[in-house]
């Protein structure tokens, strides 16, 4: 069947943000095939009313795009509100202040809401950011086990200060020393945890920590 211009888009979307449709349906509580039905088969008809708009706000653009009619697209309070805030995407992985994570899987399955104009404020790019959360103690009293971190993916250059980092196969976060030519030290907050040396191009950085929330 021919693609219409609904599911089209969804498509495109997906492909942008590099999210299968089958992350997109678990995320928006739905079994994994069904937005791989609404877009192949035409089946549901149209998207529910909550799943558009989780979807929506996660991909950051406006309900009418992915099916909401124009006459339900009117500017109104609601709307002016929730375009204030920006969802940033929950990874389903973890960086590691310990021993080291794998990072195999790095779908999204919840967001966050952030306020547009805070993150406007720290020259944050909404479209840059992700939500991982922190396993182990090497960052204490920093960053404890358990906390989940706001990663600035736009900042990939290498300089002091927080970042996520893979080494090999593992996610790490670890404040980043570049004071020496061709080396970057990975220090642990947590005195307990000798830094460690590496040559900078054995290193990917992932994003700098800019943001961190966790229970009390």
């Amino acid at each position: 069947m021919d693609i219409d211009p609904i599911r089209l888009r969804l498509l495109e979307l997906a492909e942008g943000r590099g999210v299968s449709l089958a992350k997109l349906s678990q995320m928006i509580g739905k079994n994994p095939s069904y937005l791989q039905q609404f877009v192949r088969k035409g089946s549901p008809r149209k998207l529910e009313e909550q799943d558009r708009g989780m979807l929506s706000r996660f991909f950051g653009v406006p309900e009418s795009e992915l099916g909401r009619s124009k006459e339900k697209s009117y500017i109104s309070k609601e709307y002016e509100r929730r375009r204030d805030w920006h969802d940033v995407p929950r990874l389903a992985i973890g960086a590691s202040a310990g021993p080291g994570a794998r990072s195999d899987d790095e779908s999204a399955f919840d967001t966050i809401r952030f306020s547009a104009r805070w993150l406007r404020s720290l020259g944050l790019q909404p479209d840059g950011l992700s939500i991982i959360v922190v396993t182990g103690d090497s960052m204490e009293p920093t960053l404890r086990d358990g906390d989940e971190i706001l990663v600035d993916r736009g900042a990939r250059a290498p300089r002091d200060g927080i970042h996520v980092v893979r080494l090999g196969e593992t996610l790490l976060v670890k404040r980043l020393d570049t004071s020496r030519p061709g080396l970057l030290v990975l220090i642990s907050d947590n005195a307990a945890y000798p830094p460690a040396e590496c040559a900078v191009d054995e290193v990917d950085v992932v994003g700098r920590v800019v943001w961190k929330g966790g229970r009390i």
